[in-house]
């Protein structure tokens, strides 16, 4: 998914992360971790996401570092984005919890993250890819969490 993405219109040569503002007396500059981070959040706050996940194999090592050290995953996991003047491309992988609607879930998470975004960045959204990868079973999880107790 990520870099295949192509402007239509020519820009003129700027930092890929720069905020364009009005004034000419300095500009911001906002990190495109920080946007993933900010992307990634409100990712989470949408009700029917279980977890964000990575991606290949450096995300497979990652998540299972995360389940041995049972630790919370950094706020950018599972989030890549472009940043393009004021414009960004963000894909999102998300485990959904079974009995949700996927597709709700999805649009929830979309429109989420372009509003966050507006509101926290002042960076439009153009385009926000969700791969839903997985579903998540809380009962699963129960069973697996009395094995491990009684194996104590």
């Amino acid at each position: 998914m990520v870099g295949e993405y192509t402007r239509t219109q020519p820009t003129p040569p700027q930092p890929s992360n720069a905020l364009a503002t009005e004034h000419e007396d300095g500009k911001t500059i906002i990190a495109e971790g920080v946007v993933a981070k900010i992307a990634g959040l409100a990712a989470r706050e949408v009700s029917g996401v279980h977890e964000l996940v990575g991606s290949g194999a450096s995300g497979a090592i990652a998540g299972l570092t995360q389940a041995l050290t049972r630790s919370t995953p950094s706020r950018d996991y599972g989030v890549k984005v472009q940043v393009n003047e004021q414009e960004a491309v963000v894909d999102i992988r998300m485990v959904v919890k079974y009995g949700a609607s996927i597709q709700a879930v999805a649009e929830g998470v979309r429109n989420n993250v372009v509003e966050r975004l507006q509101a926290l960045a002042g960076l439009t959204a153009t385009t926000v890819n969700i791969e839903v990868t997985d579903l998540y079973f809380p009962e699963e999880q129960a069973r697996q969490l009395e094995t491990e107790t009684e194996t104590k």
